[in-house]
Formats: C-alpha cells, structure tokens, sequence
C-alpha cells in the first residue's frame, strides 16, 4: 500500500463534464492514474429485439474499450469481435446504470453510454460506471428540460468501486499493482439509496471468509458513498442548455 494512502482512502477523483462537445452527456472520469472517457448518446429508436416485443419502454446500454496505449503495452484494437472480457464488462455497465432509471419514462428511445479507457491503472469497469452515470445523468436532464421525457426518469444515482484483501488486509479502490498482489479482488456496483446492483469478488489466492466479505464490504460502501457526493456535486455545477 502506498504511503500517501490509507487502506480506507480513494485515489484522487475528478470529474470534468462536457469533455466532449457533440453528446447529449459527456465526462471524463479520473481515478488515481486511472481515466476514463464516457459519453452518452440519445437515440429516438430502440433495439430491433424491443420493437420486436413490442415494449413500449426506453432502454440503456452501454460499450466498453481500452485504447491500445491505455496501457503499458500496445493492445490490439478491437473492432468486430470484442473479447470476452470486454462484452462481460459492458454488460455490467449496462445492468448498473439501467438501475438508476426508470425506463418507462424514458420513452421508446435508447441511450448508449460510451466508455473509452484512455489510461488503466485498475479499476476501470468501477470508474466506467461511476462516470457513465454522471454522463446519463446530464442526458437525461437535458431530456428533462426540453420535455422530451417525463421528469423523474433518472431514479437515483449508481456508483462503483474495487476493494480487495492485500497482504491480509482490505483496501479500498485498488490500482493495477495492488490488483495483481491481492488474494482477493472485488467490485462492487451500489444505488444511492443503499441497495446492491452487482458484487463481483473472487478469491485469488486463498478463499476468504464471511468477515473479509463483511470487511470488504464496508469500505466499498464507505467510497461509494464519496463518489455519490463527487457525482452530485459536479452535477450541480453543470450546465443544462
């Protein structure tokens, strides 16, 4: 554990909204080294398979990318074929940040939340949903303001973060390196009103017991509930045209 840090301490956070002029959301979310751009695109159509059910909800969606020198090493671009990996991470992304609306009221439309990782280290499908949220959030907003969809579409704000059990003890908001080392790794998705969209955690090295889950457990809850507050606090400065 790095010395600047307490076990129980998130990287620094930043959110920077409008990073990019053309969507209807944009935020570029850093976590400690970590950086993620999300973006969020309204679209007034829905899924073939929607249609074909005859729903008459909206939906959200999300996909995931690492850029090749997200990392240290090139990566190779994917393009028709996404890896496994990368279709397991935007589903999570996708089930988190539907959690926080309320699809009826978002109208037959879709809402695709981009998150291109720019630079890794660690955490990046946790600061993909903590940014894409911010980046739904202003969507719907504008939504909202232009009357385009019902208000209260956006039902409560979503969050993640990592923790894991490194040498015998649970840290908070774990980096690539503290990644690699831990017995166990895991990632945990929250609404602001308590509730749990998604625990991902798994034993490493050593299966872990019920009071590391426990221990894990409480400081995910103890960072997210910071992340709710960078979330509303940039969300109130922003601008809604």
């Amino acid at each position: 554990m790095a010395a600047s840090r307490s076990t129980d301490q998130l990287r620094p956070v930043a959110l920077e909204l409008d990073y990019v002029m053309y969507p209807e959301g944009s935020v570029l979310i850093t976590m400690g080294n970590t950086k993620v751009l999300c973006n969020a695109t309204v679209e007034e159509t829905l899924p073939r398979w929607l249609h074909i059910s005859r729903a008459r909800h909206g939906w959200v969606t999300a996909e995931y990318a690492m850029l090749p020198r997200s990392t240290e090493q090139r990566s190779q671009r994917e393009t028709l074929h996404p890896k496994g990996r990368t279709q397991e991470i935007q589903r999570l992304i996708a089930r988190s940040l539907r959690a926080a609306v309320d699809l009826n009221k978002l109208g037959e439309r879709q809402i695709t939340i981009d998150c291109d990782v720019i630079q890794a280290d660690g955490g990046t499908r946790t600061a993909s949903i903590t940014g894409g949220y911010v980046a739904l959030a202003l969507a719907i907003r504008r939504l909202e303001k232009r009357k385009v969809v019902e208000a209260g579409a956006l039902k409560m704000a979503v969050a993640a973060v990592s923790v894991g059990i490194v040498n015998g003890k649970a840290v908070l908001d774990l980096n690539y390196n503290m990644d690699q080392n831990a017995d166990v790794d895991m990632n945990v998705v929250m609404t602001s009103d308590g509730r749990f969209v998604e625990i991902q955690g798994t034993a490493e090295g050593e299966p872990f017991s019920r009071g590391a889950l426990n221990a894990m457990l409480l400081l995910a809850e103890l960072g997210i509930r910071q992340l709710f507050d960078l979330q509303a606090a940039a969300l109130a400065e922003a601008r809604i045209p």
